[in-house]
């Protein structure tokens, strides 16, 4: 029972780093596309688009790999400044599709989201094998995105997207009883709020990716 409340307060804190990510994210794009000043300097300036993503990655990598040193002001501090730059960056989706179907998609990622969670939670099936995998799959989705980049091949973009679904849908599955694993083999329960930040990146990264696929698959454009 111990255990289990434990677990249960860990989950708490990682889905209310991971839903205050996701709402600054979403506040931040409507912010951003509500000012042709602010859209114009950022999306009509290469460099300054590449760089925000760049700060986005190495944000993701320090959070990820320095997470037992930060200290957790500075976690969470550096997890939100995180969800409001990619809130900037992704806001341009909702310049090129309409707001039904932005609407629409939010809804069935946040079904499927949902109904993973909850099956990877309380499922006696081990999923912990599918982490290379999924690991490998991930650098694909990368690599071929590049690729497409320069290709423009709206038939590659397709097949891209519904491998990613497929991905971060198991990602959402794995990450979840990944972190239901961390929070019972973590002794120190002081560790825990340090960690449910950790979690809610993984989390919000599934769910912002999942739903950008499903998009790209059934988004209508303006």
């Amino acid at each position: 029972m111990k255990t289990l409340n434990r677990t249960s307060k860990f989950f708490q804190q990682v889905y209310f780093w991971m839903f205050l990510g996701l709402i600054l994210s979403a506040v931040t794009a409507l912010i951003v596309v509500s000012s042709p000043a602010l859209t114009n300097l950022i999306f009509s300036n290469m460099l300054i688009f590449i760089g925000l993503i760049v700060l986005e990655l190495i944000l993701v990598v320090s959070i990820t790999g320095m997470i037992h040193k930060l200290p957790l002001n500075m976690s969470r501090t550096l997890f939100l400044f995180y969800s409001f730059l990619n809130g900037v960056t992704i806001s341009i989706i909702l310049l090129f599709y309409t707001a039904t179907s932005i609407a629409v998609t939010f809804f069935i990622a946040a079904s499927m989201f949902g109904i993973l969670a909850i099956w990877a939670f309380f499922t006696d099936t081990d999923i912990s094998k599918l982490g290379p995998i999924l690991f490998m799959a991930l650098i694909g989705i990368i690599i071929a995105m590049i690729v497409n980049f320069f290709l423009k091949s709206s038939a590659l973009m397709y097949v891209i997207s519904v491998i990613g679904v497929v991905v971060f849908s198991a990602l959402t599955a794995y990450d979840n009883q990944r972190l239901k694993q961390l929070s019972i083999e973590i002794k120190d329960p002081k560790q825990l709020p340090r960690y449910s930040i950790l979690g809610a990146l993984r989390l919000y990264l599934d769910f912002i990716n999942l739903f950008l696929f499903l998009l790209r698959l059934f988004g209508k454009r303006r």
